[in-house]
């Protein structure tokens, strides 16, 4: 399968979320059922909005995994389950970070996949919240990459 980035148009956003809750259903079993109701909505009306939005479709044109960033943050990384294992969150993930400048990311601590996943792509813990941004119980960890070029320094005269 050959790996393209590609543009999401606001026409997709529900292809998007479904998606999402796919990949959240297979990989975040530390979230009640409510939860995935609540966040939902959330994204498909607020939060797809406010990222800029790349994705990686099959050769049926249908998104199987998609990033968003805001201000060199990873607010997003989702892959359907259905094709894990298969290149694609390296794949965005790299395009994140040397086309969109991405350095950061927020995972949750529970999601132990997604954060030795980030951690082998040379991002580590800076910091920790017990609370999600939304004030869930839910802990995140807060990564940076630590791997990137030299940043200018400016000395004290």
């Amino acid at each position: 399968m050959e790996l393209t980035i590609d543009k999401i148009n606001k026409i997709e956003f529900p292809e998007v979320v479904n998606v999402w809750e796919a990949s959240v259903r297979a990989t975040h079993h530390f979230l009640k059922e409510e939860d995935i109701e609540y966040f939902k909505p959330l994204i498909l009306n607020t939060y797809l909005n406010v990222v800029e939005l790349r994705c990686i479709r099959n050769s049926e044109n249908n998104i199987v995994g998609f990033l968003g960033v805001a201000e060199q943050n990873l607010e997003m990384l989702f892959i359907h389950p259905e094709y894990r294992g298969k290149n694609i969150g390296k794949t965005l993930l790299d395009y994140a970070i040397t086309k969109l400048n991405v350095i950061k990311v927020d995972v949750n601590e529970q999601n132990e996949q997604a954060v030795g996943f980030y951690m082998h792509c040379g991002f580590e813990v800076i910091g920790r919240s017990e609370l999600d941004t939304t004030g869930k119980p839910y802990p995140m960890l807060h990564m940076e990459l630590q791997d990137r070029p030299l940043r200018t320094v400016k000395l004290n005269s």
